[in-house]
């Protein structure tokens, strides 16, 4: 049986998109205000934490055989408001560093998994999201927005 992996395309595609923006961003650019609170490092900040997240999360399984929970998309918003303040607190170029180095290591993290955790991911209705793509794509689509108006 033929295992997708088509996730690892879009995820080398949007991790070289957030290195290539967070190397061309200076200092103004990522002190950026963004919506609801938000900079333009500390949305990097966030990316950083979810993509940290699937790392721990499938080193865990890979690793012990832990099974990770399933996720709940609907109910982050409580993390997310949680952890803003630490992800503001960080030194904006740091924050856009560790955004390009997790993604790194989560996209490595995510191409080393054997066939039969990808399978097992996916029949447990995607308990870890391997398409770490997604999740980019929508904060680096809303930070060029923020830095062009």
């Amino acid at each position: 049986m033929s295992v997708d992996r088509s996730h690892q395309a879009k995820n080398d595609t949007e991790r070289a998109r957030l290195e290539a923006l967070a190397g061309r961003l200076n200092d103004a650019d990522l002190k950026r205000a963004m919506p609801d609170g938000w900079t333009v490092a500390s949305v990097l900040a966030h990316l950083a934490f979810w993509d940290q997240r699937a790392y721990l999360l499938l080193d865990r399984w890979q690793r012990d055989g832990v099974t990770p929970p399933a996720d709940d998309e609907a109910n982050v918003d409580w993390i997310n408001d949680a952890a803003k303040p630490m992800f503001l607190a960080l030194a904006p170029r740091r924050a856009a560093e560790l955004a390009v180095a997790i993604a790194e290591a989560a996209d490595r993290k995510v191409a080393s998994l054997s066939d039969e955790l990808v399978s097992r991911n996916a029949a447990l209705s995607t308990p870890v999201t391997l398409a770490r793509a997604n999740h980019r794509r929508g904060h680096l689509d809303d930070i060029e927005r923020a830095l062009k108006a």
